[in-house]
């Protein structure tokens, strides 16, 4: 039990704290995630890229015809071998940085501030557009299966991006157990797809072949750009290595397990959708409409129960793969809050460990891409995965001199991994800028720096502050000063007599100012709350400011202006009374006086400092009766208590 005293001045009765029992660690772990959970809430995107990667991937090589599909497999096993070395670097990133933030956190220890920022930067962008992309992709997929749904897709994708959003507000954990059944299901059913593909001899649904309308030659510069495009297929990889501090305990192991299991999952659906693709000969619609998913489901199960089922199972999590940028971006944000790079609000957790600010700011921002792009998935496509390909060049070169900075056993095997994951990553961004550069890419570029702009002047804002307040030194002990406290009025009330009461135990000094506006009808009434005042006996001033305009803000910012012009007090305080309304509804009804006077006294003046007293209706009242109830039955003359 702690006892709690003050240390100066009157003394402050004791009280006790209860503790309550010792913390273990079990409640607050409960709301974290397991292995299982971890999969579904933060590995949604890999998994469910399966539906465009692919797609991405034979919408290049379909301008070469037959002659470029029959590349589809080389280049997909070009791209599951850059996925097994992301998968072990990111193990040994896990392990090195069980506190979180992935290739933030990476760069900041071992390659400078700089690199920090442009990770980050880069996957903030990455998160944005993935949050984005899978919901346009799923109702991409809806829209497959029901045509009649294509005209109202962006609306749809507003709808969907609400829902998800709601869910994660709600907690980590629990959004995560509602990801859990949808994430086994949609895995049964693309492995479903390709194992009765494999064995189909034919396509139970013959395959539209969309022939390109002028053929190009297969070659160097061609397999590089279908290799960018089905790259976007790896994002989403790095989001666990992001969101480490989510996992239970052991977490770092957790994680670990949580990472090879997306890799081995990802892995084979991507050979597997590829193997089919050539077996069937499947090209993309130029539309994007049916998807590649669905002919390949339909040449597997032909237009059934199951096809159907495919489809909104597919929809279902193409859209919760957003929730692996709800997962990772807001400790991402937390990590750079913390680090004074973006503003604290952002660091702030609630009780079920979601850092709801982050949450909403990703929502909104998603939500702006979507209208933009009027729930186009291939508008977005062209600006997707170069972001993530920064964090993990960095990330994995990072790691490189962690291992050597370390020098542990088996230290160059570890950083020969992360090295050639590097060079790898390196490679693929260089592609993927250069072959999306005129479709969209430019933008990632302008946006990136803007982004790392915007963390270093939040830096230096708060570096400012913290010198302004010598944030961290003991300042001169604290003595009383010279005060006046001004308090707005407007009319007499129980709330003008609370803010009056309020004043004079804050200061020195205390005057009360009026507006009153040069028209017989407002003159008047100022007349009679003046009578008012004499008759309430106050040992406070009432001053009235006139003035022409019919805005109470000017004259009491001209009446402070001329108050700190005579240097007569240390400090000037202006005490604005509010109602505080009980119901968010009822905040409507009031004039917002308090509000206007706030903005134009901080606008207007130098060194005043504002304070807005919110009282609740019900204090006020009561507060009022007790007083009555005192001045009707005054205290024995002799102090005693009565009898």
């Amino acid at each position: 039990m702690a006892a709690v005293s003050g240390t100066g001045g009157q003394q402050v009765p004791d009280y006790q704290v209860n503790p309550g029992p010792p913390d273990t660690g079990d409640a607050e772990d409960k709301h974290r995630l397991t292995a299982l959970s971890g999969l579904a809430a933060l590995s949604l995107d890999a998994l469910s890229s399966v539906a465009y990667g692919p797609e991405a991937i034979i919408i290049v090589l379909g301008t070469a015809g037959a002659a470029g599909l029959g590349y589809t497999l080389p280049v997909t096993g070009a791209i599951v071998l850059l996925l097994t070395v992301l998968v072990i670097s990111y193990r040994q990133v896990i392990a090195a940085f069980p506190q979180g933030g992935g290739a933030y956190a990476v760069a900041k220890a071992h390659l400078g501030t700089r690199a920090s920022l442009l990770a980050a930067a880069s996957l903030v962008v990455d998160y944005l557009l993935n949050a984005a992309v899978g919901v346009s992709a799923g109702v991409e997929a809806l829209t497959s299966a029901y045509p009649s749904l294509y005209p109202d897709r962006t609306w749809i994708c507003l709808l969907v991006l609400a829902l998800i959003t709601a869910a994660n507000l709600w907690g980590v954990a629990e959004s995560a157990r509602l990801l859990i059944a949808p994430t086994l299901i949609f895995i049964v059913a693309i492995f479903s797809v390709i194992v009765v593909g494999l064995f189909r001899p034919h396509p139970v649904v013959p395959v539209i072949h969309h022939e390109p309308s002028t053929l190009v030659t297969v070659g160097i510069l061609l397999l590089l750009r279908s290799f960018a495009s089905g790259c976007s297929a790896l994002t989403g990889v790095e989001a666990i290595a992001n969101a480490v501090p989510q996992f239970r305990q052991p977490r770092y192991r957790r994680a670990q397990h949580t990472e090879v299991g997306l890799g081995t999952i990802l892995g084979l659906m991507l050979l597997g959708i590829a193997v089919l693709i050539q077996k069937f000969h499947v090209h993309a619609a130029p539309s994007g409409n049916p998807t590649v998913l669905a002919e390949l489901t339909a040449a597997a199960f032909g237009h059934n129960v199951i096809y159907y089922a495919v489809q909104i199972i597919t929809m279902v999590l193409l859209a919760l793969a957003a929730n692996t940028s709800f997962g990772g971006l807001p400790v991402l944000a937390s990590l750079l809050a913390r680090d004074n790079f973006l503003p604290h609000l952002f660091f702030l957790k609630a009780d079920r460990q979601v850092h709801r600010y982050g949450v909403v700011v990703l929502a909104f921002a998603a939500g702006v891409l979507l209208l933009v792009s009027k729930g186009n998935t291939q508008a977005l496509v062209p600006l997707f995965a170069i972001g993530v390909f920064v964090g993990f060049t960095l990330s994995q070169a990072g790691m490189v001199r962690h291992w050597r900075e370390q020098h542990s056993d088996g230290w160059v095997n570890r950083a020969v991994i992360n090295g050639v994951g590097a060079v790898f990553t390196l490679a693929a961004l260089a592609i993927e800028l250069i072959s999306k550069f005129t479709e969209g890419a430019w933008l990632v570029v302008l946006v990136v720096p803007l982004l790392v702009l915007m963390f270093t002047r939040v830096h230096v804002t708060y570096a400012k502050i913290g010198a302004a307040l010598q944030l961290g030194k003991t300042p001169p002990p604290p003595q009383k000063r010279s005060s006046l406290v001004v308090v707005p009025v407007r009319g007499m009330s129980l709330l003008t007599e609370e803010g009056i009461s309020a004043a004079l135990s804050l200061g020195d000094e205390v005057v009360a100012v009026t507006v009153c506006y040069n028209d017989p009808d407002d003159e008047a009434a100022d007349a009679r709350f003046r009578e008012q005042w004499a008759e309430w006996h106050s040992s406070v001033q009432l001053i009235t400011l006139h003035t022409g305009h019919r805005s109470i803000a000017p004259p009491v910012v001209e009446y402070l202006q001329t108050l700190e012009k005579t240097d007569l007090y240390h400090r000037l305080v202006v005490l604005i009374p509010e109602v505080e309304a009980r119901k968010p509804w009822r905040r409507l009804l009031h004039n917002q006086r308090g509000f206007i006077l706030d903005q134009a006294i901080q606008k207007g003046t130098d060194d005043v400092v504002i304070c807005r007293l919110r009282f609740r209706l019900a204090s006020v009242v009561r507060s009022a009766q007790e007083r009555a109830e005192a001045a009707q039955d005054p205290p024995p003359a002799d102090g005693g208590t009565g009898s």
